[in-house]
């Protein structure tokens, strides 16, 4: 080894001794100073209110594919390709997700009811009362004693427009975790873990019975005009038939066809709409199957169960972080300060 390379690890070896001297040397200054740092810590977080989180997990079945596309998918399969099934559930799981933090989903669930804190009241009620948002209503006169159970207006669609902000942008999360599965995870943050579990259920269940009737909306209409179709050859179909019989009554002493030619018309008429009216009563229950077949399914695997996930940090892991967040701050204060003051000698 050289001379200078002995210099300077006996330099290098000075430096460390150095800074390791004005650390101790100042060891109650850090000492106060993780102290101070710790505490506040704690403190901050010990003021803070708990929030709670609701997780629910669901899977989208959509039965939306035609039989041939169907066994086409599954033919293909086996052969290592995915033809239909990976587009047609990519496609559902967006719509469910941005469904679900549409206004129109999100209102809807807000005005339905439940018993919270022993109360049963309406959601956009107790989420008002639970984060306060009335403590200055009272001085506005238009605001006083503002009741979502009645006729909504202006003033009504305003605070759940804002309240709709709050939860899209501060509280509800829609994800997939893995990307491998289907699985939709829904997660709902509320300081009242009450509120959080059944506002959460009660969205799966609105966005639910929205994404069905949209799913199924053709289907359901064709399944009325039929009814109503056929509702319709009925009453003239016994109109029809009363008819017959009494015309037929009239005509039981006549022998002459031409006598008897009110009759045949009327008997054609009969058998014309009694013909129309089976095929329509079995149209009618072709559609219910395909609707009942085209009905996607949306199945809840996990609710949420109380006592829920608290989402404030705990003390003890803020404590740990502070505290070594603390020790390297002060300790990097003095090694810099050396440093600095050294270099100006």
């Amino acid at each position: 080894m050289s001379n200078n390379q002995e210099i300077d690890l006996r330099d290098i070896f000075l430096t460390i001794k150095e800074l390791k001297d004005e650390i101790f040397a100042n060891s109650f200054r850090v000492l106060i100073f993780i102290f101070l740092f710790v505490s506040t810590s704690i403190l901050l977080v010990s003021i803070q209110d708990s929030k709670f989180k609701a997780e629910l997990s669901f899977v989208v079945e959509d039965k939306q594919k035609s039989p041939s596309l169907s066994s086409m998918s599954g033919l293909a399969s086996q052969f290592g390709f995915d033809m239909f099934g990976a587009s047609n559930s990519t496609f559902s799981q967006k719509n469910i997700m941005e469904l679900l933090k549409t206004r129109g989903v999100v209102s809807k669930a807000l005005l339905q009811s439940a018993i919270i804190s022993r109360e049963n009241d309406l959601f956009i009620h107790h989420y008002i009362s639970i984060y306060d948002l009335n403590s200055d209503w009272n001085k506005d006169k238009n605001l006083q004693d503002l009741r979502f159970n009645s006729a909504l207006d202006l003033k009504h669609d305003s605070i759940i427009t804002m309240v709709w902000g709050k939860i899209v942008e501060d509280e509800l999360s829609v994800e997939i975790k893995n990307d491998e599965t289907d699985i939709i995870y829904l997660s709902f943050i509320c300081p009242n873990e009450n509120f959080a579990k059944l506002f959460s259920e009660s969205l799966i269940a609105e966005m639910s019975r929205r994404y069905i009737s949209y799913q199924t909306k053709q289907s359901t209409n064709t399944i009325d005009f039929l009814q109503n179709r056929a509702d319709s050859v009925f009453l003239v179909l016994e109109r029809a038939e009363e008819e017959y019989a009494r015309i037929k009554d009239i005509n039981q002493r006549i022998i002459k066809a031409s006598g008897r030619l009110k009759e045949l018309q009327l008997m054609r008429n009969v058998e014309v709409l009694n013909t129309m009216y089976l095929e329509l009563v079995k149209n009618i229950e072709v559609s219910k199957l395909t609707l009942l077949n085209q009905t996607p399914i949306i199945q809840v695997i996990d609710k949420p169960i109380l006592p829920l996930e608290d989402t404030k940090i705990s003390i003890l892991l803020i404590s740990v972080i502070s505290l070594f967040l603390a020790s390297f701050i002060s300790i990097f204060y003095i090694v810099i300060r050396k440093l600095v003051n050294d270099s100006l000698k």
